[in-house]
């Protein structure tokens, strides 16, 4: 049974990695130390769409064997539109997810930090974070492997272990289980909550994770006959995605607030409380999550690339390798060096809030149209949790649009 379990698991546990990377570890830190249990009905709520959407992705890639990207291309007719479209998508997808790319790197190096310290490389006047420097390593052998097999099973083992260290770390607080229940079904938005309230749905719901899995998903399975498969895998890994981000929330509402501004603290702030173990778990969880985002962030870009100009969408493709080689590699320079460019993560958080609601409109377009899906278009219901989805992500497209301009 179990041995079956494991066979039929597809690319869900990828888009789980992918939504829980430093900065989703973070923000759910900083919800937990600030506001309590208060938010879980918050990630409780993006978990859900996040399940909606991805069953979604799923099912649109395996019933048409064609990424998100490329069905794009070809079913916007007009120029102008289908241009501005592809500008868009490059610009919020391979730009941004290059510029979270060194984030990704540098919130799994401060995992490891927790545990050994800072250790870095001198090169004349440089100084390089060894760090950083091994998560890029990781990232790059797994993606120039080039086996969806081999990627899949080391993200199987990686969102175990990543499950494992958060679990046990909100284990280890040993948290009223009424009130951990009674706010995951309860909404209540405490004073100031509001932007933590978005950032907890926006870090969950990301539109990089809705082409990566319709390319994924093309690629596992062939037949419409695995669509029952793919329902399960999205709807386990993303659920289990969501219980590790509930976790992390339970285990920083345990710490005092004034101590703690993101994970590596709360690493460090659990210690004296309880104990040298709950320091070394999250450690090792803040790891996993980094590594996982340093490989699934090239790999969207790669496969919406790839999409968008009419490049084949294969792991070994000279092109598509050369996509995902430069956001690693910037990554791991901008990590390495300790190079933050503000400006362009504010414009990729831009493009990201306009492509969000853009690209959840375009999916639920998509999944009616019986010449694309044919029988396996949505059904009513599909589409009544699909709108409200839809009028959730303008509301955070806009939020996080005006966030950006605040901080000018």
């Amino acid at each position: 049974m179990i041995l079956k379990f494991f066979k039929n698991i597809g690319p869900g546990p990828l888009i789980a990695a992918a939504f829980i990377g430093p900065g989703t570890v973070t923000v759910c830190t900083l919800a937990g130390v600030n506001f309590g249990f208060a938010l879980l009905w918050a990630m409780a709520l993006s978990i859900f769409a996040t399940v909606v959407l991805q069953e979604m992705a799923a099912r649109l890639g395996i019933v048409s064997q064609k990424g998100l990207s490329e069905i794009i291309r070809e079913e916007i007719k007009h120029p102008v539109v289908k241009i501005l479209a592809v500008i868009l998508i490059l610009s919020a997808i391979v730009i941004g997810n290059a510029a979270y790319e060194a984030g990704n790197i540098s919130g799994g190096a401060l995992g490891m930090e927790a545990i050994v310290g800072n250790v870095f490389w001198e090169i004349g006047s440089i100084k390089l974070n060894v760090m950083s420097l091994l998560i890029g390593i990781i990232a790059f052998v797994l993606l120039y492997i080039g086996n969806y097999n081999v990627l899949e099973k080391v993200f199987v083992f990686l969102v175990i272990l990543m499950s494992l260290a958060f679990i046990t770390t909100a284990i280890l607080t040993k948290p009223n289980l009424v009130e951990v229940f009674k706010n995951i079904f309860i909404p209540k938005a405490p004073e100031g909550s509001i932007l933590s309230v978005i950032a907890l749905i926006g870090t969950t719901v990301v539109p990089y994770n809705i082409f990566l899995h319709a390319s994924l998903a093309k690629t596992k399975w062939k037949d419409n006959s695995d669509l029952k498969s793919a329902k399960k895998d999205t709807m386990i890994a993303v659920v289990l995605g969501g219980m590790v981000s509930m976790c992390i929330i339970i285990a920083a509402s345990a710490i005092q607030k004034q101590s703690i501004t993101s994970a590596s603290d709360l690493a460090l702030g659990l210690e004296p409380l309880f104990g040298s173990f709950a320091k070394y778990f999250l450690a090792i969880g803040l790891f996993a999550a980094g590594v996982t985002s340093a490989i699934t962030a090239p790999l969207a870009a790669a496969f919406v690339t790839s999409g968008c100009l009419g490049w084949e969408s294969d792991l070994k493709s000279k092109k598509f390798k050369a996509v995902w080689m430069v956001i690693v590699l910037l990554g791991v320079v901008f990590s390495s060096i300790g190079f933050k460019s503000i400006e362009i993560i504010k414009f990729a958080q831009v493009a990201n809030g306009l492509l969000l609601p853009v690209i959840a409109g375009f999916l639920l377009w998509i999944m009616n149209k019986s010449s694309v899906l044919g029988t396996y278009k949505n059904s009513k219901l599909q589409n009544f949790l699909g709108l409200i989805i839809l009028v959730v992500t303008i509301f955070l497209g806009l939020r996080g649009i005006l966030s950006v301009f605040e901080m000018i």
